[in-house]
């Protein structure tokens, strides 16, 4: 039957490979201490050979002895030749990124928009909001024309601002005249001759 590298146990750093993982838990099961350091300097210089643009670094030394000892958890009794990383020294990590599952009945816009026009309306009447909403609708006309080939219209702008509002931003379309977009070019693809 054949062992696949999943059914296997997790190896701590993958860029050194199940192979060395192998070394390191072998060299662990050696009763000798010397021979069990020998050993951990033969598996340091195999790791130099993973990675030889990193031997001629002063740090690179300390690197793969302290990858040594966070791939054998901490767990190698042996002469270490320098002051290795302790694992309280390592940085936990970080918490994890919220992400905003609610769904928006307007995906071509986006959440930041939906957001922004939520902003805007809780504003007091004043040039700051005004301006605001100008450029939210700006921003909204552009995004329609990059799903919508056809054209946006200024009114479908304004009646969007307004639902997604729920009614707070109302415009009138002859008061702010959105800016006309037009899609780029596509570049011919017909070369020059020199």
């Amino acid at each position: 039957m054949l062992t696949y590298n999943t059914q296997l146990k997790q190896i701590k750093l993958p860029e050194y490979g199940r192979v060395i993982q192998s070394m390191v838990d072998y060299c662990k099961t050696i009763e000798d201490r010397d021979e069990r350091t020998r050993c951990a300097r033969a598996i340091v210089k195999t790791m130099y050979t993973l990675f030889p643009s990193e031997r001629n670094e002063a740090e690179g030394n300390r690197k793969f002895w302290d990858h040594l000892a966070i791939i054998s958890n901490f767990q190698l009794d042996i002469d270490w030749p320098i002051d290795v990383i302790k694992p309280e020294e390592i940085a936990p990590h970080p918490d994890p990124v919220y992400l905003d599952d609610q769904p928006t009945n307007y995906r071509h816009y986006g959440k930041n928009i939906e957001r922004m026009i939520y902003l805007a309306a809780d504003m007091e009447e004043n040039e700051d909001r005004w301006a605001l909403v100008t450029l939210i609708a700006s921003q909204m006309k552009k995004m329609m024309l990059a799903v919508n080939k056809d054209g946006a219209s200024d009114e479908k702008i304004f009646r969007d601002l307004e639902e997604i509002s729920g009614g707070r931003i109302r415009i009138n379309p002859v008061d702010m005249p959105l800016h006309e977009f037009k899609a780029a070019p596509t570049p011919s693809k017909k070369k020059k001759k020199k």
